[in-house]
């Protein structure tokens, strides 16, 4: 079993969930119950499945989890250029919340090919 709250990718990407409430406060009340509510759990699915993962016993295992976190991320990526079209003026931080979750992208993908590399 590996302990997720050492992994750097986990930390971060409870940042990115932590962001992410951060911009769905803001949005009006029609989509706070609808594309507010899909983006915090696709947030929140991430580093949950990085944490469940780490304490499958095989590496295969592990590896399918992180696929699981990789798919909730651009589900997430999908929801977050979707309000950068709908909210022009506040562009700038949904492009920096998606260049954060390009680099998470990177390393959980990064973290799956290592733990599957027959050693």
């Amino acid at each position: 079993m590996r302990n997720f709250r050492n992994l750097d990718v986990w930390i971060d990407s409870m940042k990115v969930a932590k962001a992410v409430y951060e911009i769905t406060k803001s949005l009006s009340e029609e989509e706070r119950y609808g594309l507010s509510a899909q983006m915090r759990r696709s947030a929140i699915s991430i580093s949950a499945n990085i944490a469940e993962g780490s304490s499958r016993r095989t590496a295969a295992e592990f590896a399918r989890f992180l696929e699981i976190s990789l798919g909730s991320s651009f589900e997430l990526e999908t929801y977050l250029e979707m309000l950068s079209h709908i909210y022009e003026k506040d562009r700038s931080d949904f492009a920096k919340l998606l260049g954060e979750l390009h680099i998470i992208q990177k390393r959980i993908n990064a973290l799956r090919e290592s733990i599957l590399k027959p050693k």
